[in-house]
């Protein structure tokens, strides 16, 4: 499972044209999940989403988590974060979960993150978003569940 986070000031979806989502201050989770990814790891990276000190204190270090400064989470599915261009020029997306899992793993790691209390807000799975954002810092960090 792989989760590119960026720090944000204030971010949104959209799809066709509807606002599906919006934050204020918190983390934008794009979230790939791949062929081998279980609920597990789902449970690992909410974990390691939501303790990340990448929120800075009243001495401008990143020391605070999420929950330290009360934000907000948009959480948004990305299967190309399982992108192979090591051969050619059109990118390989073999490693990627097929969609029924995908969107289950998905659902199960949104459902992570409203349970520990979070505010939670995302886009559709397998549409075709519009995401802005006011990357704070910037501040972007990808973990992966492999590594």
């Amino acid at each position: 499972m792989r989760a590119l986070l960026q720090r944000v000031s204030e971010a949104k979806v959209t799809v066709e044209g509807e606002v599906t989502g919006q934050i204020g201050v918190g983390l934008v989770v794009f979230l790939g999940i791949g062929r081998a990814d279980t609920k597990a790891q789902a449970e690992r990276v909410a974990q390691k989403v939501i303790q990340l000190r990448v929120f800075p204190d009243g001495a401008g270090k990143m020391n605070l988590s999420l929950g330290d400064v009360s934000g907000e989470l948009l959480i948004v599915s990305q299967f190309t974060l399982y992108a192979d261009v090591r051969k050619g020029n059109r990118p390989s997306y073999s490693e990627a979960a097929k969609p029924e899992v995908a969107q289950e793993l998905y659902e199960y790691f949104v459902g992570l993150c409203r349970e520990r209390g979070f505010r939670v807000q995302t886009g559709t799975f397998q549409a075709q978003m519009q995401v802005q954002l006011l990357n704070d810092g910037p501040v972007t960090i990808m973990y992966d569940s492999e590594s």
